[in-house]
């Protein structure tokens, strides 16, 4: 049992590390994390931290390397201040979809991200809806996988009508994902046949497989960037008769023209969490619901503090 809880947040998203510790109880512990004139990021800890509890809250987006930088300067910060376990808590963990050698020459990004934050001495990480299952391995440290599906789900059953919805995954790789979300709703299943051009950052759609004429078709995967893979299904999906098309994806990048891309789309909203922090122009978009996972974050880090099992959340 740690004596002293303690939550800090580097600046990636201070709008949830806010709202987290809120729920936690607590308030934010203080920190100074910014840039000196040369482009280098500093950090200092403005307070004891000798034998605490302490978890950094820390999505990995935009501007990826420099919120990397911070997590792990952070880290460094807290174990030469004598914390007794340092956490990174990281809703949105970058290169995640470099999680395999798939071409001649290239590298495992995510792994090499998972030596760093290790290297640096934290204890325990705590991840949202991982690309891929096997980045959890990639840590030599415990690695605590939490799902937004039970958020996503309560927010469907209580605002969308389900009695002639399907569940539509993108690709075969996210089956599973789709799959859960459906039992979980009581819904059909179907799924994209999708082939990547070779050198290029997009998809061809080929088929669906499943039945989607005449339904409400709500696309679920884990990531969002230009929203082209999503927007394509969505354009089959009605080719192929379904009546409305909703999309649901556990981080909003929203990269490039992907606002532009989803208001001249047949989606009629897309439900992101909020891992990562909507831009102004984001926000005024009317397709786009954030739902929060502060509490869900709150929850688990006061159980983890206390040592008790998360797995009960996820059931």
């Amino acid at each position: 049992m740690y004596s002293r809880l303690k939550i800090f947040t580097g600046n990636a998203n201070k709008t949830l590390s806010a709202e987290v510790a809120k729920f936690a109880g607590t308030p934010l512990s203080e920190a100074e994390v910014f840039k000196f004139s040369n482009d280098n990021t500093f950090v200092k800890i403005n307070e004891n931290v000798r034998g605490a509890d302490c978890y950094i809250i820390q999505p990995t987006c935009r501007p990826v390397n420099d919120n990397l930088m911070e997590l792990l300067i952070m880290v460094d910060a807290l174990k030469r201040a004598s914390a007794e376990r340092v956490n990174c808590v990281i809703p949105y963990f970058a290169y995640a979809r470099s999680d395999k050698k798939d071409q001649p020459r290239v590298p495992i990004t995510a792994k090499l991200v998972a030596d760093l934050i290790t290297t640096a001495g934290a204890d325990r990480v705590i991840a949202l809806d991982l690309h891929s299952d096997q980045i959890q391995g990639f840590f030599n440290i415990p690695v605590d996988h939490l799902t937004s599906q039970p958020i996503f789900a309560r927010y469907f059953r209580d605002n969308l009508d389900l009695k002639n919805t399907v569940v539509v995954s993108p690709d075969s790789g996210g089956t599973h994902r789709a799959r859960e979300l459906a039992a979980r709703l009581n819904c059909t299943l179907a799924i994209g046949d999708k082939r990547r051009v070779a050198n290029e950052d997009k998809a061809e759609i080929l088929n669906i497989i499943g039945d989607v004429t005449d339904k409400n078709a709500l696309l679920f995967d884990d990531i969002i960037d230009t929203g082209g893979s999503i927007i394509r299904i969505a354009n089959t999906l009605k080719k192929k008769g379904a009546k409305k098309v909703y999309a649901a994806c556990s981080h909003g990048i929203l990269s490039g023209k992907a606002i532009e891309n989803l208001d001249n789309s047949p989606i009629e909203k897309l439900f992101v969490t909020d891992s990562i922090p909507l831009t102004t122009e984001q926000k005024k978009c009317k397709k786009i619901v954030q739902l929060s996972i502060a509490e869900l974050l709150a929850i688990v880090i006061k159980k983890i503090h206390i040592n008790e099992s998360i797995s009960i959340l996820f059931r």
